[in-house]
């Protein structure tokens, strides 16, 4: 089934109040894990298909909880409906935002919504407009973070939020957020086997009886400790032929070891640059996170053998998984002044020189200056977290993994990320998450209940891509040469600086890749919606 669902019949429900309301579910996208439970509660027949069940779940859960329904619903969503009775729109959008969700106020009045941005751009009323100070933070971030997006007008829903439209009027209201209160009373090992046995109560919700997936494997322990949990028979991995890069070698040990299947996905670099527009036009906004590039091949790859693979994302967010959450206590109080998130690839004077409308007011800190007033009173890890949560998820893993499977045919489903994973999280103190020799502590332990030693606490290598050898080489940076003299490229950049930073990339006296890549996708992006298109 797919994963967006439109419909247009109304459903008819009965309600306590011997009424009949009509409920229609104008946009849904996603996967509803605890739909056994619900369906049980909210007296439902299992036995109905997926897409009819999720759909009555969506339908009854709103009669039935209303604004609060995500508060008893597990797993990933984002939706829209319309209460035919109170002629009014209800949306919400998942608390961490696995599924995305735009919406767009015309010049008549009219709101526009949509779980991808092209929904929108198809209907009446869309003006197409670039929203230039979006790059700004992008040349920081490397991604879109925040409710803003590349195109004027357009907005994200935020994680955690639903929005409700009637009579032309909008409100948006939180539901949800990430706390943190640390529980002290509890050991080490107690801290596993509550990680442990949780995931055991995941696992199953994760796909029905009747359906079979596979499992993205790399050489961390994430995608590892997933494999072990679930039954997946065949894991999923791609390498590259530069050894230093490749982690599909440690991949097909831990298969093998698990006595799994491991199909390899080998990327070669006229592959990765040839995908490159493809995956900016499908993104719909530009990412530049390298690894995405690999991440969509491996999808088109994956997708030829099956049509549902699990992912080990958010246990490096909510478990202190980057190796810079070591440095947290150092950070202290500064963390306000400059951590906005995972990536921080320019300064500010670098952009004023690079960029030809450069605002001294667009500053990427102004984006989680909110998320630092509630997190006042927590320890400098738990705050790094936390705006990782909210910011670097949101905008680049999980919008990542959600365009590129879609665009690939292929459905991803994220065991980790989940509420009642988190909530172990929020409790857990941050010294057993981090220590000055490890990261994600207890989450290794954890996983060590099914791994060897070797594979729970291994150091972690991330999605790591050749891309820093491959676009210094005249072979494949030919397309990234002629953006960067653009004519498009001259509207935003002054060329003469982003073209001593390509060259001083080029000839070794830098490792400015991030910098040139996140100029090029950007340039990739806008070529594909303003100039093709």
């Amino acid at each position: 089934m797919p994963e967006t669902v439109q419909r247009n019949q109304k459903i008819h429900s009965p309600l306590t109040r011997e009424e009949i309301i009509m409920i229609k579910v104008q946009e849904y996208r996603g996967h509803i894990r605890n739909w056994e439970s619900l369906c049980r509660e909210l007296g439902i027949d299992t036995g109905l298909s997926r897409e009819e069940r999720e759909e009555q779940i969506l339908v009854k859960a709103y009669e039935t909880w209303g604004c609060h329904m995500a508060d008893h619903m597990h797993g990933m969503f984002a939706f829209a409906l319309w209460d035919d009775e109170e002629k009014e729109l209800f949306c919400l959008r998942d608390q961490f935002g696995t599924k995305p969700f735009f919406y767009y106020e015309t010049a008549d009045g009219d709101l526009l919504y949509g779980t991808s941005i092209r929904q929108i751009m198809e209907q009446p009323g869309f003006v197409k407009e670039l929203n230039e100070e979006m790059l700004q933070l992008y040349l920081t971030l490397t991604y879109v973070a925040g409710e803003n997006t590349f195109f004027r007008g357009v907005k994200k829903l935020l994680p955690g939020r639903y929005l409700i439209w009637k009579n032309g009027k909008m409100k948006i209201e939180r539901y949800w957020k990430p706390e943190f209160q640390p529980d002290e009373s509890k050991s080490l090992e107690e801290w596993a086997d509550e990680i442990h046995t949780t995931i055991q109560t995941i696992m199953p919700e994760v796909k029905a009886a009747d359906e079979t997936a596979e499992s993205f494997l790399s050489g961390g322990v994430d995608s590892s400790y997933v494999l072990a949990m679930s039954d997946a028979k065949m894991s999923d991995s791609c390498g590259y032929e530069e050894a230093r890069f490749d982690e599909s070698g440690l991949a097909k040990q831990t298969a093998d070891i698990l006595g799994r299947e491991n199909s390899r996905c080998l990327i070669t670099p006229e592959e990765y640059f040839g995908i490159v527009p493809w995956v900016m036009y499908n993104m719909e906004q530009p990412l530049g996170d390298a690894s995405a590039i690999a991440f969509a091949l491996a999808c088109r790859a994956t997708a030829e053998h099956t049509k549902l693979c699990y992912s080990g994302e958010g246990a490096d967010e909510f478990f202190g998984g980057y190796n810079m959450y070591r440095n947290a206590e150092r950070y202290g109080e500064n963390l306000k002044t400059f951590y906005v998130g995972n990536t921080n690839i320019m300064k500010e004077d670098e952009k004023q020189r690079i960029l030809k409308h450069y605002d001294p007011d667009v500053l990427p800190i102004e984006l989680v200056t909110s998320i630092y007033e509630e997190t006042e009173d927590l320890d400098p890890l738990s705050k790094m977290s936390n705006i990782d949560i909210q910011i670097w998820l949101e905008g680049d893993i999980y919008y990542n993994v959600d365009r590129m499977s879609s665009a690939a045919g292929l459905e991803i489903r994220m065991p980790l990320t989940d509420r009642r994973i988190f909530d172990i999280a929020s409790r857990m103190p941050s010294r057993y998450k981090v220590n000055e020799e490890q990261n994600k502590v207890a989450f290794r332990t954890a996983a060590a209940k099914v791994l060897p030693e070797e594979i729970a606490f291994r150091k972690k290598l991330g999605f790591i891509v050749p891309i820093r050898i491959w676009m210094a080489d005249e072979r494949y940076n030919q397309d990234v040469q002629v953006k960067f003299h653009s004519d498009y490229a001259e509207k935003f950049f002054n060329l003469d600086e982003i073209n001593a930073i390509f060259d001083d990339y080029v000839g070794g006296n830098s490792d400015n890749w991030r910098k040139v890549w996140t100029i090029y996708t950007f340039l990739v992006w806008y070529e594909e919606y303003f100039v093709k298109r």
